[in-house]
Parts: C-alpha cells; structure tokens; sequence
C-alpha cells in the first residue's frame, strides 16, 4: 500500500502519524495492499477554490475525497494479467480550516486531521452522510476506526517501553541485533 502526503499548507503537521492513521483504516476495511492514496494538506485559500469548484458551496471545508475509478474495470478479461496497483484517490485536508473546528471541539489539530484523514479514507470507500441513518453509520464506524487505531498505537508504545526496560535490566542496549 502506497500513501503518499504533501503539506502544503504552511502549517507544521505530523505526517508520518496521519499516513498512520490512513494505513490503519484501509487496512481494518480490507482495502488490498495494491491501492496507492495521496494525501495532500492545503490552505485555505486553495480549499476554498476546490470546495466551490467541486461541491459549488462557497468557502472552505475540512476534508475533501476525490475517489477514482480505477479499481473497477468490468471490461478487463478474466484471464488478463493481473495490474498494478490502482490509485484509490485524493484526500485533502484544510489544517486551518481543522484547527479552528478542533477548538470548538476541545482537542489538538493533530486529533482533528487523524478524524478527518478516517473521514476522508471512508468517503473514498463509498461511505456518506447525506442521510441520517447513513451518517450513524459512517459517523459510528469512523469513530471505531480511530479509537482502534489509537489503542493499537498505545499498544505498540507499550511494548516498545517494556522491550527498552528489559534490555536495560538485562543489560542487552544495543545488543538486540546480535
């Protein structure tokens, strides 16, 4: 699985950590490891230009999912060799736009673009939330991915922590590779 992230935002993010996130829900969807994502944090300005010239509502937005068509191709033969792998799509995601929202709701920006690159990830999937009872869905699925993935990090955090401490009791720092 390819992801690729470009900040363009001017606006300092953790990059490697909304990758994580974005890995984790493709992968906890069962999205095949063929798939490639960009990823891309923008300014305002350029998700203003990009929310009126796609969903034709003025201003900016948060988060954005330019799906592709790629992975379906009905017209391939069976016996076709197999391709390689095919572009999911694009998420943009506004960290200006998120921080202010990521106030109103009382956590750091760094949680609200992780809950929009979940978002984002679902919405390339064919998840929405034009309706109510499709955005319990969503909504509910998303926010089981992301305390999944939260857990699965202070899991790994742990174990890490606990490998360190046994090599310094054990006196082994350094010596794990033989």
């Amino acid at each position: 699985m390819s992801i690729e992230i470009a900040n363009e935002s001017g606006i300092a993010v953790d990059e490697s950590l909304i990758v994580s996130v974005a890995r984790y829900a493709l992968d906890a969807m069962g999205v095949s490891p063929a798939v490639e994502l960009a990823i891309t944090a923008v300014t305002t300005e350029a998700m203003t230009e990009l929310h009126e010239r796609w969903m034709e509502e003025p201003g900016p937005t948060d988060v954005m999912a330019f799906p592709m068509d790629e992975l379906v191709d009905e017209t391939r033969r069976p016996d076709a060799p197999e391709i390689g792998p095919a572009l999911l799509g694009d998420i943009v995601l506004c960290p200006a736009f998120a921080r202010e929202q990521a106030r109103k709701a009382g956590h750091g920006l760094a949680d609200e673009l992780h809950l929009l690159t979940v978002h984002g990830v679902l919405h390339l999937l064919g998840y929405e939330h034009a309706e109510p009872e499709q955005e319990r869905e969503m909504f509910a699925l998303q926010d089981k991915l992301l305390r999944d993935w939260r857990r699965a990090r202070a899991d790994a955090a742990a174990r890490e922590a606990q490998r360190r401490s046994d090599s310094r009791v054990l006196g082994t720092v350094g010596l794990e590779d033989g």
